[in-house]
């Protein structure tokens, strides 16, 4: 079959037409995989096996089988819907070949995992060791092998016994200060009399309280100085611990080590070096030493080379959390490198102490100096950007000039400026497929204060623990679209927090967006004319309101675990000015209030973002999303402004549809070319399971189900209204599969979308395949993507 596979490439590669050579071995490629997958013992020695599974037994609750499986040191191939897709590619070469494609096949394939006894005895060893640190000293871990058709399985039977339970916990703890402490912090222990024995349990008590001793003042205790002994034959099933503390090692005065009381560290001085220079520091030598000098600054000593510093001095003490004067403490020292990087201003922040002797005023404590080492990023920094872009499907480019200072007003203040044009293609629908497109000029201007820029309040303690930003941002685009042409000139005030490692709050206490419609095509326009709602979200408007956002993520990019990441957004405009137009007496034009001759948006709005992505294995994931968005015009606006309205499909929502022609509702559009379905309210549920390939593809099925509505009541657009009563059979559902290509620095997406519901169709099931049959032109849509669509 290699020499096959060999002359049947030869006679591909051939072919004029077939210059790439992956285009050119695909239908080859899918056949062979076919044929080789079903013989994946191919490449396996003889008198050897392949391993084909692990399985785990228990005998008893108490632990999960989740729990073992890391400890199995020999792991199968992986598969891919049940097969093994990566072993297909492997077995599709030739191994004693090594031009292309069969090394290339080798490299993106998995070689065949041959079943290792070895590996399993010290499986079996090592469940053995995990479940006894469990409690469950005298269980048992028996293994067993079945082989067929030289595929091996191994079966791993735990016989797990009654756990052994903690009766009681004793203190062995020489440092009498340090015993104090403990009895201080008691209540904290995580270590319980009558629950079961569990080492991950002692560990973790064992990492509490170093951290409890250490902020306050105990910089050489490590969790070293504490024990654990176990006494297990007390019987009952049951065993005594006994919690200890050494005391500290150290050399006396003729070398000979002496074990002491451990010694409380204070802080002397403190040492800031905001200009600190490594490569400066190395080639300057004794001279760079020399030039340094050093003020002494609100109890900080601040070391510089004899010139002003780039940094405001109080911009660095505010995110420290150090003083002079009071014991060391080890969560204030990494709070105050966090804080320090938040600044966005230092490449790298160096903290670290030095033994000082002892402190002079007659306490039995230890001196520590203490030294901040700063590094500065380039403050100012100048890019072209060549991006691309993804609005809803629609692809294209945008070229950026931009500017950034990071330290404009010496306290780290961010600045930007960008100069942007973009272009992009717009996807049409009709049976004459003419280019349209939409084109795009600005400048965006932003501005970010490392603190709160409050009239009144200075929220200190605010700052230090959260590491607010203040941010003002201002933008003018000009738009072309195919039926329209616009300006949008935007302004906002906001400030954005940090509340813990995982949540993110953001509130723009004042946002304004200034809208003005400079040309509409005039069969646009009669074409939205024909309905009030649409015809009043296109037209000018002025948005004044606020918002606030809440985000939620605790996805770790260094561990592949499963994680949340949530979004909610409120927001609402109009009402400060409606109450003006009121009080002042205003009359209204056309049934609105007008504020310098521009009506005004009246509204409130939220939606929610939830994902949970779920990682099988280190091949493949499975995403949920969920979402839920609601706008409710009222007052001064009869509909949302076009900018705060939802829309359907595309590539980013449910990808059977093309972006803005699903619903709203059950609504049936007939408009042929650029359609733009948009509404109030929007409910969507998505899955996608991904799995990568080889070389830089990945794969996704997906299944995609939702709709939008309006709010108020549309004549034009029967059925667009939400009516709880009729909403499951409002919901489209479509499925699908993709690709994906990762190049690292962008991730390429190509979706083929499926209409499985469509709630537009009359006079029957919404079920297409109850229906009719499939048109591929209508039921079918690829879109392309840059990024997950979620």
């Amino acid at each position: 079959m290699p020499d096959a596979l060999d002359k049947t490439l030869k006679e591909r590669t051939s072919n004029n037409n077939a210059k790439f050579p992956g285009r050119s071995l695909l239908p080859l490629f899918l056949t062979l995989l076919s044929i080789y997958s079903c013989n994946p013992t191919k490449y396996i020695p003889e008198g050897q096996t392949l391993l084909d599974k692990n399985h785990i037994s228990l005998t008893r609750d108490g632990l999960k089988k989740s729990e073992l499986q890391p400890y199995i040191r020999q792991k199968p191939n992986k598969k891919i819907f049940g097969a093994r897709f990566h072993l297909g590619l492997y077995n599709l070469s030739n191994i004693k070949k090594e031009k292309w494609p069969h090394a290339w096949l080798r490299n993106i394939g998995e070689e065949p995992v041959i079943y290792d006894p070895d590996a399993t005895e010290r499986s079996r060893e090592q469940i053995r060791s995990y479940i006894a640190s469990k409690g469950y000293f005298d269980s048992s871990v028996e293994d067993s092998v079945r082989v067929v058709k030289r595929k091996s399985e191994v079966y791993y039977n735990v016989d797990l016994k009654t756990p052994y339970t903690i009766r009681n916990l004793y203190y062995e703890f020489s440092d009498t200060t340090i015993r104090k402490l403990f009895n201080f912090d008691s209540v904290n222990c995580i270590i319980e009399r009558g629950k079961p024995y569990d080492v991950d349990v002692l560990q973790a008590e064992r990492t509490r309280f170093e951290r409890f001793i250490k902020d306050r003042g105990y910089y050489g205790f490590s969790s070293e100085n504490i024990y654990f002994r176990v006494d297990s034959t007390i019987g009952n099933r049951q065993v005594n611990i006994y919690y200890g503390i050494r005391n500290y090692l150290r050399l006396d005065d003729s070398g000979k080590p002496v074990y002491v009381p451990h010694s409380v560290y204070r802080i002397k001085n403190i040492y800031i070096f905001p200009d600190f220079v490594p490569k400066e520091v190395l080639e300057g030598g004794e001279s760079y030493q020399q030039s340094l000098d050093t003020m002494l600054y609100k109890n900080y000593y601040f070391v510089t080379p004899r010139k002003k510093s780039d940094l405001k001095y109080d911009l660095i003490l505010q995110a420290i959390y150090l003083k002079p004067g009071f014991v060391y403490n080890v969560t204030n020292t990494e709070q105050t490198q966090n804080h320090l990087m938040a600044l966005r201003t230092f490449r790298h922040v160096n903290i670290f102490f030095r033994e000082e002797g002892t402190v002079k005023d007659g306490r039995d404590e230890l001196a520590l100096n203490c030294f901040i080492q700063l590094t500065l990023l380039d403050q100012q920094s100048y890019k072209i950007e060549l991006e691309g872009t993804n609005t809803t499907g629609d692809l294209g480019g945008a070229l950026n000039l931009v500017y950034q200072h990071k330290n404009l007003f010496h306290g780290a203040e961010l600045f930007n400026l960008k100069l942007k044009g973009a272009y992009e293609a717009i996807s049409q629908s009709d049976t004459v497929r003419k280019l349209k497109s939409t084109q795009e000029y600005g400048v965006e201007t932003s501005l970010r204060f490392p603190k709160f820029l409050l009239p009144v309040l200075k929220a200190e303690r605010f700052v230090k623990k959260y590491s607010p930003s203040t941010t003002v941002v201002a933008a003018y685009n000009y738009q072309k679209m195919p039926s329209y042409t616009r300006t949008m000139a935007n302004a906002s005030f906001g400030y954005n927090w940090n509340a813990g490692p995982y949540k993110t709050h953001i509130v723009n206490p004042l946002q304004m967006n200034l809208i003005n419609l400079l040309w509409i095509d005039e069969k646009f326009k009669a074409k939205i004319d024909t309905t009030s709602y649409l015809s009043y979200s296109y037209k000018d408007v002025m948005i004044l309101g606020s918002n606030y956002s809440f985000i939620f993520n605790n996805q770790k990019i260094q561990k592949s675990r499963d994680y949340w990441f949530l979004r909610v957004n409120a927001e609402t405009s109009g009402n400060l000015l409606a109450l003006i137009s009121s009080m002042s007496g205003l009359q209204k034009k056309d049934g609105s209030y007008n504020i310098f001759g521009q009506p005004f948006a009246q509204y409130v709005k939220a939606d929610m973002d939830l994902r949970y992505n779920v990682i099988l294995n280190e091949a493949s994931s499975i995403v949920y999303r969920g979402f839920l968005g609601v706008g409710i015009p009222y007052g001064n606006s009869k509909a949302l402004p076009f900018e705060r309205q939802y829309f359907g499909g595309g590539a980013n929502g449910i990808r059977a549809w093309p972006a803005r022609s699903l619903g709203p509702g059950s609504y049936l559009h007939q408009e042929k070319g650029f359609v733009n379905q948009t509404a109030d309210i929007k409910l969507e549920a998505n899955a996608e399971y991904r799995f990568k390939l080889f070389w830089i593809l990945e794969g996704a099925l997906f299944l995609d189900a939702g709709n939008i509505w309006t709010y108020n009541e549309d004549e034009s657009r029967p059925g667009s209204k939400f009516v709880f009563k009729y909403l499951l059979d409002d919901i489209a559902l479509g499925t699908g599969t993709g690709l994906r290509f990762d190049f690292k620095f962008v991730i390429g997406r190509l979706d083929m979308g499926m209409k499985l519901r469509d709630p537009s169709i009359r006079g029957g099931p919404n079920w297409i395949m109850a229906n009719r049959k499939y048109n591929f032109r209508n039921d079918f849509t690829f879109v392309l993507g840059i990024g997950y669509p979620f």
